[in-house]
């Protein structure tokens, strides 16, 4: 059985445990938050006994074998590097890091202390992201892709009325690339690796984070938009053109549905079942069950980080093109 604990008692911590009783190897044994009464009043919810308000007391519990982190993308470079120097495997949600420098330094504290390291990018574990890949070789040679996740925040109200919103808040490593723009920047390292070079841009907030943004990505034969915001809603799909064909993605960060229209006039609409824990929104128990069977298999070499590493270059390169700067940048200095 393998004994975890959750960093963070948000609501995407809630999201993750949904998840939880289709994995049958995984048992929830400890929570942590800087606040020891808001960890209990969340411990108690789901029946764990073991809440922690120190980060190396959890770390050094030999009865803890995994952990989730859900905090602040400033946060995920020490927690998870603690964590791994301790032995523990650890899956940490998107983006994993501020910078791919850090990511790196991530990777290889996994590989010394032999653990399970993953990023929480839901999407890419989805059985809709499987028959993306399998539809692609149906319309290639590929032209052209428009990835987009553009969704109006509510965080974003708060912030024109004054507030300080973490999501847009650039010393916690924070904005909206960050937030919402990497999951189509994944998802196009993903199926086709690293750009040749990518050309970003970004409508900028009072504070200097970014709202909204485009980046450009250029492919021998191939260009790819990614577009992303936090500060206006689309209703217009992710598509991938072929000379074959295009296939188009209602939801790139839950694909349920995907529909092939073909240049000899075929159309195909693809649809995925929903498992009992998967509601409308989430869909994080994919990622889950992922973590769960790389730990079971003692994968420590797996593909996944790779991407995760491209996705943090491409969005490193952005971020310097926008001229958005996090505090956790400094590590690239040395």
């Amino acid at each position: 059985m393998i004994r975890f604990a959750t960093i963070g008692t948000n609501k995407i911590t809630e999201w993750f445990l949904e998840g939880i009783p289709l994995c049958s190897q995984m048992e929830y044994a400890a929570v942590y938050s800087r606040s020891l009464e808001r960890g209990k009043a969340f411990a108690k919810r789901y029946g764990v006994l073991k809440v922690f308000d120190n980060l190396e007391e959890l770390a050094m519990d030999e009865s803890i074998d995994a952990v989730y982190i859900a905090s602040p993308p400033s946060c995920h470079f020490s927690q998870t590097m603690m964590m791994l120097n301790y032995g523990k495997h650890v899956l940490c949600e998107k983006p994993a890091a501020s910078n791919a420098k850090e990511f790196e330094l991530m990777m290889q504290a996994a590989k010394d202390n032999d653990v399970i390291l993953l990023e929480a990018m839901k999407p890419v574990f989805t059985p809709g992201f499987r028959i993306i890949k399998e539809q692609i070789p149906k319309i290639a040679p590929i032209r052209r892709l428009t990835l987009q996740r553009c969704r109006y925040s509510s965080s974003y109200d708060s912030f024109k009325a004054g507030n300080p919103e973490h999501v847009f808040e650039l010393k916690l490593s924070n904005g909206a690339l960050m937030d919402i723009g990497c999951y189509p920047v994944h998802i196009l390292v993903r199926l086709f690796g690293m750009p040749d070079r990518i050309q970003a841009d970004a409508i900028k907030l009072s504070n200097g984070a970014d709202g909204a943004g485009t980046i450009l990505a250029h492919y021998d034969g191939m260009q790819a938009e990614i577009l992303y915001s936090k500060i206006a809603d689309t209703k217009v799909p992710s598509q991938i053109q072929g000379e074959n064909g295009c296939l188009i993605i209602p939801d790139l960060s839950h694909p349920r549905k995907i529909q092939l229209f073909g240049r000899d006039g075929t159309e195909k609409v693809f649809r995925t079942e929903r498992l009992s824990s998967e509601s409308s929104r989430n869909n994080l128990i994919y990622e889950t069950l992922e973590f769960q069977r790389l730990i079971i298999e003692h994968e420590t070499e797996h593909s996944h980080n790779k991407y995760t590493w491209m996705e943090l270059k491409v969005m490193d390169e952005a971020r310097s093109q926008m001229e958005i700067r996090f505090p956790a940048d400094k590590i690239m200095e040395v």
